[in-house]
């Protein structure tokens, strides 16, 4: 990766009943200049705010962000902005964190070059305060949480990434055509929290995706299997980063109806659908 041109955001996902939010604080460097960026995601809007390589401070190793007046960190955050057609304030106070096991890349987080490493810090904690954005309230009482970052120099090509949580549990999934020198292939990262214990579907574990297309992928890996379908289309368009710089426009909806299912030798450990899941798809639906 060049130096002058990187990347890294941290994602803190918020929900409570029908509210729901997520902010990424950002730095970017492309063409030797960092600048930073922190965009927030409601159901049916978000909002890209730039900020100057002088008030940006983001950490790699942990969830660690400054934007200016504007704190975040793996304990909760501070928001405390005034702009053209936005008005953001607020503090949220974050349970402990429940982290992975061990690094979602498995083996791949060591490997050189890679375009994109992705790294999950809590699949769900405890969210409780209060955010005002141009006047509508944000209430977060007994909420739940996820956070996760990306650092490298770009998103991959192609990609979908989802994230829900259910009573008792949570999940993510991800999929990306993944660059390794002269080969690319698709390779997946998936966990999902149940009864207290992480299953873990991975490349690295012998997990393929077996099917992606419009709006759903079939993961398997042994006897294992984790479905996932987007049932409505994006509603926001982000900013995502190419060769360092936030050029690029990708879809999310950060809240929208989706359906899931594991199953073991084809008999179902979990299914349900939910209108509070967040997903991304790069896809051709």
């Amino acid at each position: 990766m060049r130096k002058n041109e990187s990347f890294c955001g941290w994602y803190f996902r918020c929900r409570a009943g029908e509210k729901t939010l997520a902010l990424i604080p950002a730095a970017h460097t492309a063409e030797g200049r960092t600048t930073g960026s922190l965009q927030i995601i409601t159901r049916d809007r978000c909002w890209n705010v730039p900020f100057s390589g002088e008030e940006t401070a983001v950490a790699e190793a942990e969830p660690r962000a400054v934007l200016d007046r504007n704190i975040f960190c793996g304990r909760g955050l501070r928001l405390e902005l005034e702009r053209v057609g936005l008005s953001a304030r607020g503090v949220l106070r974050f349970g402990p964190p429940a982290p992975p096991r061990y690094d979602v890349m498995g083996p791949f987080c060591g490997v050189p070059g890679m375009e994109c490493r992705h790294r999950v810090f809590s699949f769900r904690h405890r969210v409780d305060g209060l955010l005002t954005l141009n006047g509508e309230e944000y209430r977060f009482e007994q909420g739940t949480g996820y956070i996760e970052g990306d650092r490298g120099r770009s998103f991959p090509r192609q990609y979908l990434w989802t994230q829900a949580d259910f009573p008792g549990g949570a999940l993510m999934l991800s999929a990306a055509e993944i660059p390794l020198g002269p080969v690319r292939f698709t390779g997946v990262i998936g966990a999902v929290l149940l009864g207290g214990r992480e299953l873990r579907l991975a490349s690295y574990l012998g997990g393929r995706a077996a099917r992606i297309g419009g709006g759903r992928i079939l993961v398997r890996q042994g006897p294992l299997t984790l479905e996932a379908a987007c049932l409505e289309p994006p509603r926001n368009t982000l900013c995502a980063p190419a060769a360092g710089a936030m050029r690029r426009a990708i879809r999310e909806n950060v809240s929208c109806r989706a359906r899931y299912r594991l199953a073991r030798s084809g008999k179902t450990l979990l299914g349900f659908e939910t209108d509070g899941a967040a997903f991304e798809y790069e896809y051709p639906w």
